[in-house]
């Protein structure tokens, strides 16, 4: 999807996004007791020599139930190569964000630091096979006495092209749509996508902002599918109302494409059982009753093998003659 980085970082600037991506794609945290109705948006200010943190990146405080915060910190993976060594990106964003949060909070020795939850959220083609901790790159058998002395960062991974299409469909949630969106690839299937964004937002009267952004997603996804060419309008219904339009033409396409396939085989179909009969017809006459499997083998030939083994015929002293190979000749 073009420019997915920018459209994904607008979306995931909305409270409502980041309270459906821990709800229905890290459940694990809920146990943490978030209070989502507090959760804030915190600008990063930090910066590494040997990895940028790239401004797309998104970083949320979720205030818990226990008094303490959670740092949500949300990397957005679009690009089409696996980055091997994501654990070590981690690793270092973790500790530039705990020495920001250092330094604005003003910690001194015996204070705690907030826990960090690091997730790369990835939209690629390909199935995300990198290792998700530090562990699993470091060069070290297993046992080694200095295992305990190796960094150990994990991070939590949502590869959207590896959920099962069931599975998000019996999410309602606006990421679990989002994650739809991003990889349907059929006008039809996304004429009935829509209907449901549409009916989200009207459930939801409150998130304009996001709907249009919405709308957004919608007009890239419409330009993913066999829509392309096709001028996309803005508003969101009217969205809905083109591709119905479109998709009853592309169906007529389609079948009028598959009634002409269909009869074009069918002709062949019809040309080679012709000629199979006659060719069994004068088999019969010139060597008398054929032996066991000559029909079968005659019946499902092509037409160009049945057109070789016709020409075989006339100058054959056997039956056999007729279907050597040319080899065998």
């Amino acid at each position: 999807m073009a420019d997915s980085d920018s459209l994904y970082h607008r979306l995931f600037s909305y409270a409502i996004m980041i309270e459906g991506l821990v709800r229905e794609f890290v459940p694990d945290a809920l146990g943490a007791d978030i209070d989502f109705a507090r959760i804030q948006r915190v600008q990063a200010k930090f910066h590494s020599r040997t990895g940028q943190r790239r401004e797309s990146d998104v970083i949320w405080r979720l205030p818990t139930g226990l008094g303490t915060d959670i740092y949500l910190y949300l990397l957005l993976e679009f690009q089409s190569r696996i980055d091997w060594w994501m654990a070590v990106r981690i690793q270092v964003y973790a500790g530039l964000l705990w020495q920001q949060i250092i330094g604005e909070r003003r910690l001194k020795p015996g204070d705690r630091l907030p826990p960090v939850l690091p997730i790369v959220l990835f939209n690629g083609d390909p199935r995300w096979n990198a290792p998700a901790e530090t562990t699993a790159l470091v060069a070290l058998p297993p046992g080694s006495p200095l295992w305990p002395w190796q960094p150990r960062v994990r991070y939590h991974l949502l590869d959207e092209g590896a959920f099962a299409g069931g599975d998000l469909a019996g999410r309602d949630s606006l990421v679990a749509l989002l994650f739809r969106l991003e990889h349907c690839r059929q006008p039809q299937d996304l004429a009935a996508l829509v209907d449901e964004v549409i009916g989200w937002f009207r459930r939801h009267p409150d998130y304009e902002k996001v709907k249009h952004l919405f709308a957004e997603v919608v007009r890239q996804a419409a330009e993913n599918t066999k829509a392309e060419g096709v001028t996309v309008p803005e508003d969101m219904l009217e969205i809905r109302t083109m591709l119905a339009e479109r998709a009853k033409e592309w169906r007529a396409q389609w079948i009028a494409e598959g009634l002409a396939a269909g009869k074009a085989e069918g002709l062949a179909a019809g040309k080679a059982e012709g000629k199979a009969e006659i060719l069994l017809r004068l088999l019969g006459r010139r060597f008398g009753p054929l032996p066991p499997g000559i029909e079968e083998q005659v019946g499902a030939a092509d037409n160009d093998l049945l057109d070789a083994w016709s020409d075989r015929l006339l100058d054959a002293r056997t039956v056999t003659d007729v279907f050597l190979t040319d080899r065998q000749h």
